[in-house]
């Protein structure tokens, strides 16, 4: 998400130098810096406008003296980014008297049906009761694929399979969730591949029988500027509540994220990076800039932590760390924890100071792919007791798993090394670093 245009600003960054921030030392900057957002597909008035607030600050009286310019020209920079993107976040309505309704507009294509899935999920996980509503008429088999992702997210649905009413669709799901209690009602209505006067003429029916407390247009973030121009159509018909950006996981240069909160006035509500359904998340301008300027989003990861792994997990995975007792089981578990937060190339970008264009993220997920076989086809006992492992097991386990025994070997080896490692760090074996009855002694 954003490689592009943040490996640009980091070249930027390093060419700013000097004792403080000048025109001279500013103009490559400014023009590297307008360059680099219209190359991301930004819209041409917002790129004039966030270059121009930039040389106003970096030249003016706020900016710190005594601070070196690039660190200076950072600041401003992330301080718009992050102004340009909405400011702050602006979480979902939620109605005093519920069910709160939400309904989901967008172009075929755009992922909508999908995020309906996904933002169920995601409420179900704020303690939240969602309800899907299945009214895309139109599609082949979108009412179908309403009902699996209830059925995956574990929340009630409701579609009429033989009616192509939406009203009628929208009506009686209304009433059937407020006969089960739902706290949100999520409609999922029709797109066309194009606009026109008919789905507007559809979509402004089902918004005056109803009185959507949430207009969220779905758009594919990766269309860049063709998705600031539906946004600000849908906007002008329906006045839209926000947006969601499906598909950054994609090669998204970060023209929509950058120009739709300037140019359709509606901020980004959510962000969707992915095809599984935790894969989306509420967005947060602060931690986007911090992600395109390679800054990485403590914060997102440890969210995200939170969700995959349970306290009780961890105290436990903690004790096996302290007493040396983490096996190949465990081993097990860790990656399972890992792979619930995301991609691996989703984390590392989290991580502040890591250049992921540093390394193949491919290869990596390839590695972390092939451990998970060779355990999987471990025993348990195997598992447990790495000891046990012999020649003709680790033959078995070669043929089980799809590698070669030197393969098996090297993980051994790095498996040991690692607990060495702990064992080391829990009896204060390594210098300076106190601990353990040596250090006990020296005091």
């Amino acid at each position: 998400m954003f490689n592009n245009l943040g490996d640009r600003f980091k070249d930027i960054f390093k060419k700013v130098s000097g004792g403080k921030l000048t025109e001279a030392n500013m103009k490559d900057a400014l023009r590297e810096v307008r360059l680099a957002l219209l190359e991301a597909d930004v819209n041409y008035n917002v790129t004039k406008n966030f270059v121009a607030r930039i040389r106003d600050k970096a030249l003016g009286d706020e900016v710190l003296k005594g601070v070196n310019p690039s660190q200076q020209f950072i600041k401003i920079v992330n301080d718009e980014l992050i102004e340009v993107l909405g400011g702050t976040n602006v979480s979902i309505a939620k109605s005093i008297k519920p069910p709160t309704i939400v309904m989901l507009v967008g172009l075929q294509g755009a992922g909508k049906t999908t995020f309906s899935g996904k933002l169920a999920k995601y409420l179900k996980k704020k303690g939240e009761k969602p309800f899907l509503v299945g009214a895309d008429v139109y599609r082949p088999a979108a009412k179908k694929q309403i009902m699996v992702l209830a059925n995956q997210v574990g929340v009630p649905s409701f579609t009429i399979e033989e009616s192509n009413d939406v009203t009628e669709i929208c009506k009686q799901g209304l009433e059937s969730a407020r006969e089960q209690h739902a706290t949100y009602v999520i409609l999922d209505t029709a797109g066309r591949l194009h606009i026109d006067e008919n789905l507007m003429g559809e979509l402004k029916k089902v918004k005056s029988d109803f009185s959507p407390h949430e207009i969220l247009l779905v758009v594919d973030g990766m269309t860049g500027q063709d998705a600031v121009n539906v946004a600000k159509s849908f906007n002008d018909e329906l006045d839209i509540t926000g947006v969601v950006l499906t598909k950054l996981d994609g090669d998204t240069r970060g023209g929509a994220a950058l120009s739709i909160k300037e140019v359709a006035g509606k901020p980004i509500k959510f962000i969707s990076d992915g095809e599984k359904l935790d894969d989306v998340s509420a967005f947060h301008p602060d931690r986007l800039a911090s992600r395109i300027l390679g800054m990485g989003d403590v914060v997102s990861l440890v969210e995200k932590a939170q969700e995959a792994i349970s306290e009780d997990e961890a105290k436990k995975m903690e004790e096996k760390f302290r007493k040396n007792q983490f096996d190949f089981e465990d081993f097990l578990k860790q990656f399972k924890m890992i792979r619930k937060m995301g991609s691996l190339a989703g984390i590392m970008k989290m991580i502040p100071g890591v250049d992921t264009s540093m390394i193949d993220m491919a290869q990596a997920e390839k590695e972390m792919k092939k451990v998970e076989s060779i355990i999987f086809s471990m025993t348990l006992q195997e598992r447990r007791d790495p000891k046990v492992l012999n020649g003709s097991r680790k033959i078995r386990i070669a043929k089980g798993s799809g590698v070669e025994v030197p393969d098996i070997n090297r993980l051994i080896k790095q498996f040991e090394q690692m607990r060495q490692m702990m064992k080391m760090f829990n009896s204060g074996g390594i210098p300076g670093l106190g601990g353990g009855k040596k250090a006990s002694k020296r005091r």
